[in-house]
């Protein structure tokens, strides 16, 4: 690879990001608003708190409530950059990070795919499928972690290629496995798994070093020496990025980590997630629903997770081409860490998040994989194409024609999702509030009063309204959380109505407690009455 070469990649997943996000005024959906609205807030000076209430798992009393509760702050903090950099506090500000880290995907990915088979114009067909994500494109410029992700798998995946003989230099690798496995760890709580690969490959790598010297048949002083080296390097650099954070959830919440997320584990459905009181969710409850619910669940989840492997992660069309790329290359220490962390994260989002998992956490988390499964997808259909030439099916430029079959083809595939996802109006869930804030304004609703919403992190975004959550459940769930939080008024969209809540949809006027108001394209507006 030459440096033009990473060069013109650059440029190109530039060009494709900055194209994509031309489309998107708005962050789009509750994750890129959530991290939109920290790096708000952070830029307005407000720190780490937020006027908005997403869901109640970390037990909130007040609003302004702790930020990052759930999820973490990494997005935030690089929202929070391009705000403070422009002195600008809008979403086209907040995102010129996230364009910029999309963009150095393509090169890093071929600059590895090089690492790992020493050929160009297989490297160059990496870094063109990481330009062309298809599922993974419309989300790559907005305020989420996806970019951030994959930066740091392609990164982490590169400082595994550069592992030496040499103890001095090795220590310097593990280094920076322990700063990327802490940005990760603040990107998402599923980052910790980059820790735990990382003491893995210590292990592994400290085996290794012992066989290769000469006193390998003495007792295991050196490989003890050498394991407790490369694993204080890992510590000391996941503790210089993460100490930080990881004290301020001492200070606020008591815990190192975040008690947002442990209570999830306890969730009997999707819905728990949005529970009023979180401490109804607890181990009891959850072994109260039943084995067979239990059961089901994961199993329900393991086959969603699957498809998202065949269907986002894989591209489809590239999933084939990917699994005869490991086979072909099961042998690489790298491919088989990689595979080693997609079944544990498979594992993790079945078994342990069944309900997040399927709802795009498996897809979160699997983008850091991404580079790797782009480097093995031309691997595989080159190895498919040699297979096929020994049997005389096609002759020496198949390579030629298939290599630029498979570039087009994803190609058209993320134009295809371009069409379907971002043209229709990828701000179609923020946007609606748009409309909303005009009805607020025509009823003359003070800014300060409290809303309970859909989406508390989007309608604050757009009205710069404090808002909490509608809690799962019927209308004394929401009168609860109105008196708690001093929330004064109920926005019920047509697309977000329960069950529970159906009635009070379709029947506004019959509901004492709650006095309607009017509505815009179906988005209903109550006031809550004491």
């Amino acid at each position: 690879m030459t440096r033009r070469d990473l060069l013109i990649l650059f440029l190109l997943g530039l060009a494709v990001n900055f194209a994509i996000a031309q489309f998107q005024s708005l962050p789009g959906y509750m994750d890129a608003d959530y991290y939109f609205g920290g790096g708000l807030q952070l830029a307005r000076g407000n720190g780490f708190t937020e006027p908005y209430l997403w869901n109640y798992l970390a037990n909130p009393q007040t609003l302004p409530a702790p930020s990052h509760a759930y999820w973490l702050p990494l997005a935030s903090l690089l929202a929070a950059a391009g705000m403070w950099l422009t002195g600008q506090t809008t979403f086209a500000a907040a995102r010129i990070g996230f364009i910029l880290l999309a963009a150095l995907i393509p090169p890093l990915t071929s600059l590895l795919a090089f690492r790992v088979t020493s050929n160009r114009i297989s490297s160059l067909l990496s870094g063109l499928l990481a330009c062309f994500s298809i599922y993974y494109a419309p989300f790559l410029p907005v305020t989420d972690n996806y970019a951030i992700y994959m930066l740091l798998g392609a990164t982490f995946f590169l400082l595994f290629s550069s592992l030496r003989t040499s103890p001095k230099s090795s220590n310097l690798i593990f280094f920076g496995f322990g700063l990327l496995s802490a940005l990760a760890s603040l990107a998402r709580s599923d980052g910790l798994l980059w820790l735990g690969i990382s003491f893995l490959i210590a292990i592994w790598y400290a085996r290794n070093f012992h066989l290769l010297t000469p006193n390998s048949h003495l007792p295991l002083r050196p490989f003890i020496f050498h394991l407790s080296s490369f694993i204080f390097f890992t510590l000391i650099g996941f503790i210089l990025i993460a100490f930080s954070w990881y004290a301020r959830n001492l200070s606020t919440f008591g815990t190192l980590m975040a008690p947002g997320g442990i209570r999830a584990l306890w969730l009997t459905h999707y819905n728990d997630t949005f529970i009023y009181p979180a401490s109804q969710l607890t181990m009891q409850s959850w072994l109260a629903s039943g084995w067979d619910a239990i059961a089901q669940a994961r199993l329900s989840a393991l086959g969603m997770n699957l498809l998202n492997a065949f269907g986002a992660q894989g591209g489809i069309f590239l999933f084939p081409f990917i699994l005869i790329g490991v086979w072909q290359y099961r042998r690489d220490t790298r491919v088989r860490f990689a595979l080693l962390a997609w079944m544990i994260l498979l594992a993790a989002m079945t078994c342990v998040f069944p309900f997040a998992g399927p709802r795009g956490a498996f897809f979160h988390s699997g983008a850091a994989l991404q580079p790797m499964w782009w480097v093995l997808a031309p691997l595989g259909l080159d190895a498919a194409v040699a297979y096929a030439r020994r049997k005389n099916l096609f002759d020496d430029r198949a390579f030629v024609i298939f290599r630029g079959s498979l570039a087009l083809i994803a190609i058209l595939m993320t134009g295809l999702i371009f069409t379907m996802r971002v043209l229709p109006g990828w701000e179609r869930e923020d946007g609606r509030y748009v409309k909303v804030e005009a009805l607020l304004a025509q009823q003359n609703i003070p800014a300060s009063a409290i809303f309970i919403v859909r989406n508390p992190p989007g309608f604050h975004v757009v009205t710069g309204r404090p808002a909490i959550a509608i809690p799962t459940g019927n209308i004394p769930a929401i009168l609860n959380v109105a008196e708690k939080f001093n929330a004064q008024y109920l926005l019920l969209e047509p697309d977000g109505v329960s069950k529970e809540l159906r009635g009070l949809y379709d029947h506004p006027e019959q509901f004492p407690s709650l006095l309607y108001l009017g509505e815009t394209d179906g988005n209903r507006l109550y006031k809550i009455l004491r």
